[in-house]
């Protein structure tokens, strides 16, 4: 079984470089991922709110028999559920579906600038439940350059993760910086650029990644996977990454990337793919349909 390095985030609790993302998985396959991942060596879930599936992560984790010690878990909070009462109550509706009363790390979904007052209302929620222990660290996702300084400049506590969509098509690098002038782990979400070959999940280009000439020559010439070579890539450069799969051989391939090393041209070979083009939506606008979503109770 794979033994996976650790990141050591701004306040000292140490991270996996390496977890499973649930994003897409649908609750009737999630139980089984989790509990898969978690028997093949991997210490790192990463699930949302708005993913629908925390109770399916929490009863994987169950299932597995992995102490619960061993595991790092980590939801978001969605945007109609900023707010400070609001968000102390989503962290209540999440621990209760995944069945903890300690959440490893709790991060905020999206900048939702429309009502940044509420966003930063929402992660002095996060404060507090910091301080009171109740999560062992806290963070973002999909916060830019132009977001981060507005958050960073009314709240106290640096966050320790921003998640944002990092892959060789779309590097975020403007972001990266960012993150880490400011002592932020840079955690990547669509890894291998999946969300560019879901057809264009957010009206974004439909082009895969896998496919990819640069990839797919740098990964023959290691014996690797483009998929693998991409999660390298990541990881030689600094940044965690949550692939996602539901496939047995999948998940046990996205983590056998320990044995490798890229040379430095050929990480900036990868580099060189970079488009500055993403599949998410522009987080630096304002999505008010997103707030119609409502995160059901436990």
């Amino acid at each position: 079984m794979t033994t996976v390095p650790r990141y050591t985030l701004n306040n000292g609790v140490t991270l996996p470089v390496i977890g499973l993302g649930v994003f897409q998985t649908p609750p009737a396959e999630t139980t089984s991922a989790v509990d898969t991942a978690l028997r093949q060596g991997y210490r790192h879930i990463d699930t949302a709110a708005a993913y629908l599936n925390e109770r399916e992560v929490g009863e994987g984790l169950r299932r597995s028999e992995i102490p619960r010690e061993e595991v790092f878990v980590e939801t978001k909070v969605w945007v109609s559920d900023y707010g400070t009462n609001e968000t102390l109550h989503a962290f209540e509706k999440a621990s209760a579906k995944l069945g903890l009363d300690q959440i490893d790390l709790l991060i905020l979904h999206q900048p939702a600038v429309g009502i940044f007052e509420r966003t930063i209302a929402a992660y002095k929620a996060l404060e507090k439940l910091y301080a009171d222990g109740r999560v062992r660290a806290i963070g973002i996702s999909n916060f830019t350059p132009t977001s981060l300084p507005r958050l960073l400049g009314a709240v106290d506590t640096i966050p320790a993760v921003n998640q944002i969509e990092v892959h060789p098509y779309f590097a975020q690098r403007a972001t990266q910086a960012a993150n880490a002038a400011a002592g932020i782990l840079t955690q990547a979400w669509s890894p291998i650029g999946g969300i560019t070959f879901y057809g264009g999940l957010f009206g974004g280009p439909s082009r895969s990644t896998l496919n990819d000439p640069v990839l797919r020559e740098i990964a023959a010439a290691h014996g690797k996977t483009p998929a693998q070579i991409m999660l390298r890539w990541h990881i030689q450069q600094g940044r965690q990454v949550i692939p996602k799969s539901t496939n047995p051989a999948r998940i046990a391939e996205n983590l056998d990337v320990f044995d490798v090393t890229l040379r430095e041209d050929e990480l900036a070979r990868i580099d060189a793919l970079d488009t500055g083009t993403g599949g998410g939506p522009d987080q630096d606008q304002p999505q008010p349909q997103f707030l119609q979503f409502q995160i059901p109770e436990a």
